[in-house]
């Protein structure tokens, strides 16, 4: 008999939800701990971190749905336990505004500040169904004629190392795949078709995430190594539609060492749900 078919998981009951889960121990102080399935390289993944602040800060205000979150990186993560320390700067009657940071201690036993973050919660299902723009969704071929990690003729030698890749269901445009090949189109392009692995539907948490899941912009310039987070900026728009996304990427600018990563996150429904600019070091 064939396999039953498994359900995809829910919202609220994913690895995602669980990997992301904070606990209240007092008024505006929440307890967590950084799973290293969310790593690469044994770096955490800055989306990851954002998407754990921001469910702190979802907790901590009136409202629910992040509609701006603007982030620092002030140290490197590591897995293991963290605390995030929350506080509301103004409560209105459809926005409010916060800010949260993520600590950790280092191996003399100091707390040190990893990441810093502003943020304005409203509620999503409330805005206006009005929409006037010149975005347009990117096109790319549908899913199966996309390629992801697992698509290689082989393993990849050093996938154990990038275990946020077993969590990611994540298909890349052909046209941006040069660079895993030696021939990087030098356009500073990345796009690809994102969800999680289990099957979860997006939701505004989980944009937080996938607007830095991509692989850098920087391998299609032909720069390889890590490319750490300085500063990370989301705008979540609207609630996406059940399904995959399709997230778009570019770099229009490197300079000094530093380059810029604008992100377009669009739904099933042609809405683009998300957009976000990050400015990122390249380390050779």
């Amino acid at each position: 008999m064939p396999e039953a078919a498994i359900a995809p998981a829910a919202v609220g009951d994913s690895e995602f939800d669980r990997d992301t889960a904070v606990t209240l121990r007092e008024p505006g102080v929440y307890d967590t701990d950084l799973s290293a399935g969310w790593t690469i390289f044994g770096a955490v993944n800055g989306g990851y971190l954002l998407a754990v602040l921001g469910r702190a800060l979802a907790d901590a205000l009136p409202h629910g749905d992040p509609f701006t979150v603007s982030a620092h990186y002030l140290s490197a993560s590591r897995p293991g336990p963290a605390v995030v320390r929350t506080e509301t700067v103004r409560a209105g009657r459809t926005l409010s505004t916060g800010q949260a940071s993520l600590f950790q201690y280092d191996g003399e036993g100091r707390e040190v500040e990893r990441i810093r973050v502003l943020a304005s919660y409203g509620d999503l299902d409330a805005l206006p169904d009005d929409v006037r723009t010149s975005a347009k969704p990117p096109v790319f071929p549908p899913i199966g004629q996309c390629f992801g990690p697992e698509d290689g003729p082989a393993p990849a030698p050093d996938a154990d190392q990038q275990p946020i890749a077993q969590r990611l269901m994540l298909k890349l445009d052909p046209s941006t795949v040069g660079w895993a090949l030696g021939q990087p189109s030098g356009k500073g392009e990345m796009r690809a078709w994102f969800g999680l692995a289990d099957g979860r539907d997006a939701d505004p948490l989980s944009l937080l995430l996938a607007v830095d899941a991509l692989p850098p912009t920087a391998f299609d310039l032909g720069i390889a190594g890590w490319v750490p987070t300085v500063e990370l900026t989301v705008h979540v728009r609207c609630r996406p539609a059940p399904g995959p996304v399709r997230v778009s990427i570019t770099t229009r600018n490197l300079a000094g060492g530093f380059l810029e990563e604008d992100a377009e996150v669009w739904d099933s429904e042609d809405r683009l749900v998300a957009q976000s600019r990050q400015l990122a070091r390249v380390q050779r």
